[in-house]
């Protein structure tokens, strides 16, 4: 009887997990951080008629690595992350950290000196941060935050990258 009772119990788990399974996973709640990076990204892209980005808990995760190694070797300064299989933005701040709005905000006003039907920006001006943004084949996000001894940083990674030389972002 005891064992009738096991594989009943057994066949109800089963049951319920297959059912689980079939309605997908969860879908985990992003921390407010991650969400108002995600947000911002998302709302410069829809200007532009470009699909959003997908939050990456393991893009997260390698940009928080690569803060710990910025911040240890290099007091938070500017990198280049040269070699990378992935698109990246940074914000170097003396003082306290920016909000994820203020960081995307500050990469995305560089679209005033950019030239979609040229493909081009304004001589002596950067855009590589606005176009990475709204780069229609990235898909993935992953953003970090930190303070070091008397400067902050931020950074983003986007898989696939951006900026690929002679394309344009949308």
């Amino acid at each position: 009887m005891a064992r009738l009772h096991l594989l009943s119990l057994s066949l109800i788990v089963l049951s319920i997990s297959y059912s689980s399974l079939s309605q997908g996973p969860p879908r985990p709640q992003l921390r407010a951080n991650a969400q108002a990076f995600l947000d911002a990204h998302n709302n410069a892209r829809a200007k532009v008629g470009v699909l959003p980005l997908k939050w990456s808990a393991i893009l997260e995760s390698n940009t928080s690595l690569v803060f710990q190694n910025q911040s240890g070797l290099r007091s938070c300064s500017f990198a280049k992350l040269s070699g990378t299989t992935y698109g990246v933005n940074l914000i170097w701040t003396t003082g306290p950290l920016v909000s994820p709005q203020e960081a995307v905000t500050s990469w995305v006003a560089a679209n005033k000196y950019y030239n979609f039907a040229h493909n081009s920006c304004l001589s002596g001006q950067q855009c590589g941060g606005y176009t990475q943004v709204v780069w229609n084949e990235s898909l993935e996000l992953g953003c970090a935050q930190g303070l070091c001894a008397d400067s902050a940083l931020t950074i983003c990674i986007y898989n696939p990258p951006g900026n690929t030389v002679g394309e344009k972002p949308y």
